[in-house]
């Protein structure tokens, strides 16, 4: 029975259920606090081009020559495509006949008006050839006026079948070919404008109030890790009713790689400096999709789970669970909420 007593009072003794003892931990405090940080509105769109327009003959004929292609880069008023331009200029040649024509008449009724003015004082002409000499002599003025419109619209018929370009820009399809019949409104040319495109995006109703032209816009593509800059420069004047959004344009210069119609994915700077709660980066833990600081108080670590925002500078923004002044702990790892703690302004 001794025995037996003896055993048992050499088992392993039982662990205390109380509280584990911390050894104080030196740390650096810092005060949570406003610092300034971009607020930006992120929102997704596609470029367009600045122009696009589908170039039309203005006159009818046989296209003798297209001298563009997809992908051609065109300047201002380059040539495109000549329509029977030959036959254009005869009809200019022809015009300019006429109106020599009808000049030389004009100046011969003009003449003759003079002799019979000068014959009717000397009572030799009649009053109705002084009549008649002056209805020639109004004819043959009209007649110059008429022939000055028929030249000048052979003039610019010459000039439309040289079709140019109204902007420059790259060919995105050529439409017609050498030796095809087109009439007025016949398509021969799809041409772009790219060295600027149009960023066209849609901004939640919700949002609608803080954006505005001027505002910094960031463009980042599916297709590439590069950011483009540009401005936003275009707002629709009501709210879609359709979906609740606002309708903005941006203009965002083309460094070479854009193409109208690519789907983007923007930052719009509603603010570029405002104040926002934050801690530094160093304060902040995160462990299995929760982001904690570790608080000063009273001498003591108190372990908080805060929502973060955006991050700059070295700086979290601290969108839930802190408020101004909350002193939180640099470098918390391996703290536990109860553990004592020492200020030491030298620790790391």
């Amino acid at each position: 029975m001794t025995g037996l007593v003896v055993l048992a009072g050499c088992g392993k003794p039982e662990r205390s259920s109380g509280p584990r003892d911390f050894a104080p931990h030196a740390v650096q405090v810092v005060a949570a606090s406003l610092q300034p940080m971009e607020r930006s509105l992120v929102v997704v769109g596609s470029f367009a081009a600045r122009e696009e327009a589908v170039i039309a003959a203005q006159v009818g004929g046989q296209i003798g020559q297209c001298r563009v292609d997809l992908g051609s880069v065109v300047t201002n008023g380059q040539e495109l495509a000549l329509i029977d331009t030959a036959a254009y200029e005869a009809r200019r040649q022809q015009a300019a006949a006429n109106l020599s024509r009808a000049q030389a008449a004009a100046t011969n009724a003009q003449r003759d008006l003079e002799r019979v003015r000068q014959l009717q004082q000397e009572r030799i002409a009649s009053t109705a050839a002084l009549d008649q000499a002056e209805a020639t002599a109004t004819q043959t003025a009209a007649d110059i006026q008429s022939a000055e419109a028929a030249l000048a619209v052979a003039k610019l018929d010459l000039d439309r079948s040289h079709v140019k370009a109204p902007f420059p820009g790259t060919v995105a399809a050529r439409l017609a070919s050498a030796g095809d019949y087109v009439s007025v409104g016949t398509p021969i040319v799809h041409l772009v404008e790219t060295d600027l495109l149009r960023l066209k995006l849609d901004v939640p109703e919700r949002n609608a109030g803080q954006v505005g032209v001027g505002q910094a816009v960031r463009v980042r593509l599916e297709s590439t890790p590069n950011v483009v800059t540009g401005t936003l420069a275009r707002l629709a004047p009501a709210i879609r009713v359709s979906d609740r959004m606002l309708a903005v344009e941006a203009d965002i210069p083309n460094p070479g790689h854009l193409r109208a119609g690519s789907f983007a994915r923007a930052e719009i700077v509603v603010n570029p400096d405002g104040p926002a709660l934050c801690v530094p980066e160093s304060a902040l833990v995160s462990f299995a999709g929760l982001d904690k600081v570790v608080l000063h108080q009273a001498g003591k670590a108190e372990e908080r789970t805060v929502h973060i925002g955006r991050r700059a500078g070295g700086w979290v923004e601290i969108i839930s669970g802190l408020e101004a002044g909350d002193p939180v702990v640099l470098n918390p790892a391996g703290l536990r909420t109860g553990q004592p703690l020492t200020l030491d302004a030298k620790a790391r």
